[in-house]
């Protein structure tokens, strides 16, 4: 499985970073610098024009491009790259004070000020056509250029709008989604309170100040943002497509964003790029950052079905707006650098290349301080970073192949998020999902994440933590998978409610009833204060219950563990229900992460599921593999502040790439390993060893 390079012009891991010269052009010496430490940090791709409308656009219709083609033409004389951007994510001051309607308006109505970034009307006929222009513009300019890699629409699209041309839009957008005002209120149940539409002009977007306790249309409203979103990067897209069509088009995800729908907006780019920014040495440990922050670069892998993605930023030093804003300790940058790298990551990006003067982010870590030399442990970290990935080209578009998928979708979170009835305090779907994701991760077991509308079919399992919404066809698919042979896992909060967020009648977990062989009952919420257990016989163990459990009735499935207090004790609490070939499992109850590992691992050794390496990994240690179908690629890391030993499966001859020594194909450069590998603090080891052919 080998995917080609973003783009045949660089067949390496890509190395570099924001980089802002449009704000240093009155210093000088500084464009000069920066070359010769671009090159003392093997950095190879550096992204550039992200926030510099005002640099290219002074004023309205006068043009300033000569800064840009000097850096440009720079970067092809010294065999450097763009990561070309629009900068559509900050318009500039004349643009707010001429047309006032490209900025937002608020909830509550008010027109926002100039300022900020992503402030912007979506819908507003001038910000799209001056984006149109300006975009046209570049890709004009630069479509023959060598240093031309990639374009990165904007940055980080986020936010809504409530201007007058927003909500028509929306209007618009439910009017050709149900056809009538008749199947609008049925699926919104707005005979509730009394609050039926009888003409469309009645309909406003959700407000503290107005409507906000129809589900249907906050659900619905989410929907159309991520839409309007889709579309206004379309818009910006479209010109770079037209003038540009070889060269690849992305804009930078932010991991599980509450506000837009990421599988949907994937489907628009060319590749999926997103910026990481880890809490680690938090309280939370290192090992629960790193399963953190697998579960997101498995995330941004699937978006495309396994097509490798970009880290486009992170920080090689601080992120100044944590609460805490910690310092790297040694080994962690190489380390988490890297296992972007091991999770698909085709390149390793920074914010920032230098630091800027001022604003809110002069204190935010960058590859050049202050100081402005490569003389900073930071600096030696990143350079130590380049050396490692020139060594790695035989890794560029490698593949991962999962036997475990597991479930996370925007529109379950989205409903979620407003039912009320369950847990209130303790809804936790992420804190849920990376519960599960982590059993796998510390097992070094790879993993897909996918949507209710992703192929279930080419999995062995299947893990749907707290699918609470079950849209048209997915109950069906998930019976198929299961009646071929495969394995199911649901939870508590599960199928309760359709599409439309309306409870399905005829007993919860609605059409997941017949594949799990149960009927939840009803749903009882835990104080924090409060602990139940299960009894697990086949394990021989007991489990606490935190904060939520169902009080089911096994139909056909057979009762695995029962509860043992309150007035549900006996009832089951963990099923299994054999349907056709394959089966699916129930767990009824919320739980410390205890029964998560000890579940999963025993359906690991069962199901026999595929690992990056088949041994049993220390505490904190994990392991990841990429392959091309000849060569496998296995990534060991170790998340902790201590030295690690993992024992080598025997009778696999390993070998090693030398991380640091800079060769055409790590295969070729590869050593024999054998017995016992050895992890520094934070180390990270790179093992070769021929594909296993699953």
């Amino acid at each position: 499985m080998r995917y080609p390079p973003v783009n045949p012009k660089c067949p390496h891991l890509l190395h570099g970073g924001d980089w802002n010269p449009d704000q240093w052009r009155d210093v000088p010496g500084i464009l000069d610098e920066d070359f010769r430490l671009m090159d003392l940090a093997h950095a190879n791709a550096m992204s550039v024009g992200i926030f510099a409308w005002s640099a290219l656009e002074p004023e309205e219709g006068r043009y300033d491009f000569g800064w840009l083609d000097e850096v440009m033409d720079r970067l092809a004389k010294t065999g450097k790259f763009a990561v070309l951007a629009t900068p559509s994510g900050a318009r500039p001051a004349w643009m707010a004070q001429t047309y006032p309607e490209v900025l937002r308006v608020d909830a509550e109505g008010r027109r926002q000020h100039f300022g900020e970034r992503h402030n912007h009307c979506f819908t507003s006929p001038v910000y799209r056509a001056k984006t149109r222009e300006m975009n046209r513009r570049l890709a004009e300019r630069y479509r023959a250029h060598p240093a031309l890699l990639l374009w990165h629409v904007s940055n980080e699209f986020n936010g809504e709008c409530h201007c007058p041309l927003c909500r028509e839009a929306f209007r618009d957008w439910l009017k050709a989604r149900y056809g009538s005002l008749g199947a609008l209120n049925a699926a919104w149940w707005t005979s509730f309170w009394s609050h039926a539409y009888s003409d469309w002009s009645q309909v406003e977007p959700p407000s503290p100040i107005g409507e906000n306790t129809v589900h249907g249309l906050k659900l619905d409203w989410k929907r159309f943002v991520t839409a309007q979103t889709i579309g206004f990067f379309e818009n910006e897209a479209a010109p770079l497509r037209e003038v540009t069509p070889d060269v690849p088009i992305t804009t930078n995800f932010m991991g599980t964003f509450p506000g837009l729908d990421y599988f949907r907006f994937a489907e628009h780019v060319d590749v999926v790029s997103w910026d990481n920014y880890p809490f680690w040495h938090s309280p939370a440990g290192d090992a629960a950052i790193g399963a953190l922050t697998g579960f997101l670069h498995d995330l941004n892998r699937s978006l495309k079905g396994g097509k490798p993605f970009l880290l486009m930023e992170s920080t090689p030093s601080v992120t100044n707006w944590h609460g805490v804003p910690k310092l790297k300790r040694p080994g962690m940058h190489l380390l988490s650098s890297l296992q972007a790298v091991a999770h698909g990551s085709d390149s390793v990006q920074y914010f920032q290349w230098r630091k800027s003067r001022g604003s809110s982010e002069k204190l935010h870590g960058a590859v050049v301080d202050h100081v402005g030399t490569e003389d900073t442990r930071v600096f030696r970290d990143v350079a130590e970073v380049g050396a490692a990935l020139a060594g790695l080209d035989a890794v560029v578009g490698t593949g991962v192949r999962p036997e475990v998928a597991l479930l996370y979708d925007w529109e379950n979170r989205w409903a979620l998020d407003d039912a009320q009835g369950l847990n209130n305090a303790h809804k936790d779907y992420d804190a849920t999902i990376l519960k599960h994701y982590e059993a796998f991760w510390s097992r070094g077991v790879p993993v897909d994440v996918v949507s209710e509308d992703g192929d279930f079919s080419t999995y062995r399992l299947l893990v749907a933590p707290m699918l609470y919404m079950v849209r048209p066809g997915v109950a069906e698919r998930i019976e198929a998978f299961v009646a071929a042979g495969g394995t199911f896992v649901a939870t508590y909060w599960s199928g309760f409610v359709g599409e439309s967020d309306l409870c399905f009648l005829g007993g919860f977990p609605g059409p997941l009833r017949r594949v799990l062989g149960i009927w939840d009952e009803e749903s009882d919420a835990l104080y924090d204060e409060d602990e139940g257990h299960v009894k697990v016989a086949a394990m021989g163990k007991t489990y606490a219950v935190k904060h939520a459990c169902d009080l089911i009735r096994a139909e056909t499935a057979e009762a695995l563990a029962t509860y043992d207090a309150d007035f549900y004790a006996g009832r089951p609490a963990l099923t299994a229900n054999r349907f056709g070939q394959g089966r699916a499992y129930f767990i009824a109850f919320r739980n410390n992460q205890d029964f998560e590992s000890d579940f999963y691992g025993d359906l690991v050794a069962e199901l026999g599921l595929l690992r990056a390496l088949d041994v049993e990994l220390p505490a904190g240690v994990t392991a990841q593999m990429r392959t091309d179908g000849e060569t496998d690629f296995v990534f060991v890391m170790n998340f902790t502040a201590e030295v690690k030993a993992v024992a080598l499966p025997e009778g696999t001859r390993y070998g090693e790439a030398p991380l640091g020594a800079v060769r055409a194909a790590v295969v070729d450069a590869a050593s024999p390993v054998a017995g016992t590998l050895s992890l520094a603090p934070y180390g990270v080891r790179v093992l070769t060893r021929a594909h296993a052919g699953r």
